[in-house]
């Protein structure tokens, strides 16, 4: 998981990330708007089409089987589309034929989506030999020639209402127990639908409760695909004969006009036309409606698609590269949009990260750590932004480190190992063909190839498993795999996001140990941020606090392990059991971190600080020579006398 993917602009176009931000958000604006206008239109189409149906007595005096004029008679007052060949009103067999059609088609829709539905919910739920049996059948009906199939059962079972919402219904449950199944599949291995079944609830509660709501919007966007189908195929039955000829609806007038020869006359203009056309605003609607139904169901589909784009190469090296600091930050600002208001989660960070050294990023969880390593690695997504700040990389300087400007280093110059870093890797791909599929970002094929299989060697994995998927090795050695495309290319700076977890302790040991070896190997940077206090304290050789956005106190790693300064970084290593010496009750630390939805007046941790003083409250302290001798803190109580 080495962020090889491509991104836009060069580090000279940083500068102007605020308007190429605002051009994104008017992009979303007007996706979120079409999606809208056409859910309207597709509901007023949709929506028009069911009025004439339930109130067609009103729009004519006429019934659709009663001669109420001379055959062939052309529109008139009396009888505004005319008549057939047997004297019968057109518009009165347009308006009632439209309760026929829409009742055929939602019908069908209806049943299909409950078989189909059920189907997915039992092979998907159930698994074993039920859902081996079911999709079976499924695949068979999917198998066959979609309207060869329709007009074979029609043939088949003969004429009637019934006989067609049933052809119908049988032909359009396959494709939606299909979909549906494999949302299924996924909704049921969730942590929460996992302790439901360990808790002994049976499959139904679990499927009633936690399956069924979560599919629902993705069962809506399949209904309005099934009644648009439908009523395609109800008016194609129909036209061929394979309808219910007693009955009037848009596909037997499309039907008797072709039989009686309309074409040969000019009835087809009002005989024709005007079922075709009554068929089009339908199916329009549903199409519609349908999209902004999903829009719906699936935000993600708001955001317009982005464009493929070329990866930039890396500029020169500036002169002092080699001497330049592997990361240096000033000022960084991060900041995530809500609805009505904004979260600042990094508020005016300063962080250094020399080459061949290790700096420890620690806090509580919501401190805003994650969003610094995100922000450095150049994949922090929206809503989150970065307000402000500057950023070099290896002596490269980038200026705002938004996405685009960070995405040319990526991969090169700054690598990542996420958290749940046993889960970045793919499963239909072997970790050798992974790890040099990173390598190829700066060699040919055969050096990837080869430089993978020293990479993986030196972190641990025997060659004999280099050809293995990632389901055919431990947590550990699919972490070191990890490590290892991070490390392909020799990047300057490592970002390692709680590295270590989900491993047991064994395990997470091992792994650290080798980031500590690799550190010194490859001379790389590493920011490790983490909420193992005691392991990162004693594997970093600095120590950077963070509190509600801000450090707190930074300093040499043991320094600030030994003699912490600030009341929060006492109060965290409090929590943890000393491995050596006397033993002593663990404190907690009571409260939560503040909500950054608004900038906090005076010392942020003041609510929770068991020394703080009214002066706490007047002013924010900044960070400052510590009185330890060593390192900084950003409290009011630990000044250094002038």
């Amino acid at each position: 998981m080495t962020l090889t993917d491509v991104d836009p602009p060069s580090p000279a176009e940083a500068p102007a990330v605020r308007p190429a931000a605002a051009s994104t958000a008017a992009k979303d604006r007007r996706a979120r708007g079409a999606g809208r206008t056409m859910g309207i239109l597709g509901a007023i189409l949709l929506g028009g089409c069911v009025l004439v149906a339930v109130f067609a007595p009103v729009f004519t005096p006429y019934s659709p089987t009663e001669r109420a004029g001379t055959p062939f008679a052309r529109p008139s007052r009396a009888h505004p589309l005319g008549t057939n060949d047997v004297g019968q009103d057109l518009l009165a067999q347009l308006v009632f034929g439209t309760r026929l059609s829409l009742v055929i088609a939602l019908s069908a829709a209806a049943i299909a989506l409950v078989i189909g539905l059920s189907v997915a919910l039992v092979a998907g739920y159930y698994r074993g030999l039920a859902e081996a049996v079911l999709m079976r059948i499924v695949d068979l009906m999917l198998g066959f020639p979609f309207l060869m199939l329709v007009i074979v059962l029609a043939a088949f079972f003969g004429r009637g209402l019934g006989t067609t919402i049933g052809v119908l219904a049988t032909v359009l449950w396959a494709r939606p127990a299909r979909v549906l199944r494999s949302q299924v599949l996924k909704l049921r291995e969730l942590d929460h639908v996992l302790a439901a079944r360990a808790m002994g609830a049976p499959g139904t509660w679990a499927i009633a409760r936690h399956i069924v709501p979560r599919i629902t919007p993705l069962a809506a966007v399949q209904f309005v695909r099934i009644a648009n189908i439908a009523v395609m195929l109800e008016a194609s039955l129909s036209f061929l004969g394979l309808g219910d000829p007693s009955r009037i609806s848009w596909g037997t007038m499309l039907y008797f006009a072709n039989a009686r020869s309309a074409f040969l006359t000019d009835a087809w203009k009002w005989w024709i036309l005007p079922p075709g056309l009554a068929l089009t605003a339908v199916i329009l609607g549903l199409a519609f409606l349908g999209y902004a139904v999903e829009e719906w169901a699936d935000p993600r589909l708001r955001r317009p698609a982005p464009r493929p784009v070329r990866r930039r190469a890396l500029p020169p090296e500036p002169p002092d590269a080699a001497a330049a600091p592997a990361l240096r930050l000033e000022g960084l600002v991060v900041e995530y949009r809500l609805p009505g208001s904004s979260v600042r989660a990094v508020d005016g960070v300063d962080l250094t990260v020399p080459r061949g050294r290790l700096v420890g990023l620690v806090g509580e969880s919501g401190c805003g750590k994650t969003s610094i390593a995100l922000t450095v690695a150049g994949v922090l997504r929206p809503p989150g932004r970065v307000e402000a700040g500057a950023m070099w990389l290896a002596g490269h300087e980038l200026g705002r480190p938004a996405r685009p400007a960070v995405a040319p280093f990526r991969g090169r110059t700054v690598a990542l190992v996420p958290q749940a870093a046993m889960n970045a890797l793919n499963p239909a791909y072997t970790v050798l063909a992974q790890v040099a599929e990173a390598a190829r970002l700066t060699r040919n094929a055969d050096a990837a190839t080869e430089r993978a299989h020293d990479l993986l060697e030196r972190v641990g994995l025997d060659r004999s498993r280099h050809d293995a998927f990632p389901h055919e090795l431990s947590g550990g050695m699919k972490q070191r795999a990890v490590i290892a495309m991070a490390l392909v290319n020799n990047p300057a700076l490592l970002v390692a996001d709680e590295p270590a977890s989900g491993l047991d302790v064994v395990t997470r040991a091992q792994v650290l140990k080798l980031l500590v070896e690799l550190r010194e190997e490859f001379n790389v940077g590493i920011l490790m941020v983490s909420h193992d206090l005691p392991t990162v304290s004693r594997m970093a050789d600095e120590l950077a606090v963070m509190y509600a956005g801000r450090i707190v106190e930074r300093g040499p790693a043991a320094t600030v392990s030994s003699s912490p300064q600030h009341p929060y970084t006492r109060a965290l290593f409090s929590a943890f059991p000393p491995l050596y010496g006397e033993r002593r009750p663990l404190a907690g630390l009571p409260g939560e971190v503040p909500d950054m939805t608004g900038t906090p007046e005076g010392c942020c941790f003041l609510p929770r600080c068991p020394e703080g003083t009214a002066q706490c409250a007047e002013h924010e302290p900044l960070l400052e020579a510590s009185p330890a001798g060593a390192g900084e803190v950003a409290c009011l109580l630990r000044r250094r006398p002038s």
